[in-house]
């Protein structure tokens, strides 16, 4: 790699391990991705970390907000590369089909004579290193009997020392066809696959082949052929598993989902939109509170008495407020009536008007101040 991208790559890691919210940078989210893709401890996003609190104080309560759902499920999982041991793979063999043989042809027993004259020739001419030499001998075998699995699974055992695999797959199927017991077919067809790289499908051929007739040389390109195989599983398997969490995790953020979307519906008809609502309970209250924090609205906690004047003097005010301001939630408390919201919210005097949003106060007014009221009313529900 070059050493100005290695440098690079190196000031990026610093500043995540300085700064490790970067990650959530949107220009990074392909990193994000295969970082978790590895198994990887992604700290939490702080601008969505949002942290509930207890109605024990009157500035904070608690609320059932929207859930944030992530789309890191429907990133695609990258799956890392598998270490194998590649020695001894060959690029595919791109050549023509060989000659194969007719099996519709009848076999006489004067041509199952000339194929077997033709085979010892070619056993000669493998003997001798003359490899192309013996794949004439053998096509030639083939052509004369056709149905002889041996004489296909030995030419594809040919073309397996021609590093010639994909021709030798050929040959071995044929062999297989004929005859489905043959283990020459099978281990030469596994062996041939060892070259391509089908770490899997060899050790499948070859483990075939060693129970129907074992031989050193099927164990010993199983020695190499089988870690291969069981990294190759294990990885899948890996994988598998991560995809079947990420599918669960899905499956549970939908649910999570429509289950939220059917709370907004039952809150929002907790609502009289343009209307005032009058709360007799710190229950009561709390599910008007939750409500508006998951519906994202405003909601102003008035708090008042039949006996107060200044009350008298600013309630109708405060209902024609709320016809104005429809999307506003406006609730009304009768200290007398309900005590013990009163008592939650430490109320010393009357009128007082909290502001809330996702449920924490974030002003208030006390005494019946109509511009001041209005004003921030207007202020808070823009």
């Amino acid at each position: 790699m070059d050493a100005s991208k290695v440098a690079d790559l190196k000031l990026l890691v610093d500043q995540c391990k300085s700064n490790p919210s970067i990650i959530h940078t949107p220009s990074l989210s392909f990193f994000k991705s295969y970082l978790l893709s590895l198994g990887a401890q992604i700290p939490t996003d702080p601008r969505t970390d949002r942290g509930g609190v207890k109605m024990a104080e009157p500035e904070q309560h608690s609320d059932d907000k929207k859930p944030y759902f992530s789309n890191e499920e429907d990133d695609d999982i990258i799956e890392s590369d598998v270490e194998l041991d590649n020695n001894g793979v060959v690029e595919p063999d791109n050549n023509p089909p060989q000659k194969m043989g007719d099996s519709s042809v009848e076999v006489t027993e004067e041509k199952r004579d000339a194929a077997q004259s033709e085979k010892l020739k070619a056993m000669d001419a493998i003997s001798g290193g003359k490899l192309d030499e013996a794949i004439d001998y053998l096509t030639e075998a083939i052509m004369l009997n056709p149905t002889s699995a041996i004489l296909y699974a030995t030419r594809a055992s040919v073309f397996v020392k021609l590093s010639q695999p994909n021709a030798a797959i050929r040959d071995a199927d044929a062999a297989l066809k004929i005859n489905p017991d043959s283990a020459k077919g099978y281990k030469v067809r596994g062996m041939a696959r060892a070259m391509l790289g089908q770490w899997e499908e060899a050790a499948s051929d070859l483990h075939v082949a060693s129970k129907l007739d074992y031989d050193e040389e099927i164990g010993s390109v199983l020695k190499k052929v089988e870690p291969n195989a069981h990294k190759i599983e294990e990885h899948r398997r890996k994988y598998e598993r991560l995809r079947k969490e990420r599918e669960l995790k899905r499956s549970e953020r939908q649910r999570q989902q429509k289950k939220a979307e059917a709370q907004d519906q039952e809150a929002l008809s907790a609502f009289k939109d343009g209307q005032v609502i009058g709360v007799h309970s710190t229950s009561e209250l709390e599910i008007k509170l939750n409500a508006a924090a998951r519906t994202s609205r405003l909601m102003i906690l008035y708090f008042t008495a039949t006996w107060c004047g200044p009350c008298r003097f600013i309630s109708p005010l405060y209902t024609s407020l709320a016809a104005k301001y429809a999307k506003v939630v406006f609730l009304k408390v009768d200290i007398d009536k309900g005590r013990d919201v009163a008592a939650r919210w430490n109320i010393s005097s009357v009128p007082t008007f909290f502001f809330i949003r996702n449920g924490k106060e974030v002003d208030k007014v006390v005494g019946a101040d109509k511009t001041t009221l209005e004003s921030k009313i207007a202020q808070y529900a823009s």
